[in-house]
């Protein structure tokens, strides 16, 4: 399997996707951790893929969304950007209207 499927795989086999540096549990860069801390404080359910691992994924994620930095946010097989779309989605509360237009729970607390 080539890394382009890879990626393809786990964008359309997972409904929300990070490919983040680090982990979830453990962020290594801090644009990653802001959006593992957006998520998880909107309560949302996602698969962690830490770049720093594979150089291969590192840059085939790069090319397959044609974006350059990483994290990358992936929604229903849908690239959505980067931490700077992120947290200013968030902030105007367009996130979580995403994932909720997109039929993904969020915590209603929020």
């Amino acid at each position: 399997m080539s890394i382009e499927q890879f990626i393809d795989n786990e964008v359309k086999s997972n409904d929300v996707v990070l490919f983040m540096k680090g982990t979830p549990q453990f962020p290594q860069c801090g644009f990653s951790g802001q959006v593992v801390q957006i998520l998880d404080h909107i309560g949302v359910g996602y698969k962690g893929l830490n770049v720093l691992e594979s150089a291969e994924l590192r840059n085939g994620i790069k090319v397959y969304s044609n974006w350059p930095t990483i994290p990358q946010l992936y929604v229903k097989g849908e690239f959505v950007g980067g931490c700077d779309i992120i947290r200013e989605m968030f902030q105007a509360g367009e996130l979580q209207q995403l994932f909720s237009d997109k039929g993904i729970p969020v915590d209603a607390a929020v």
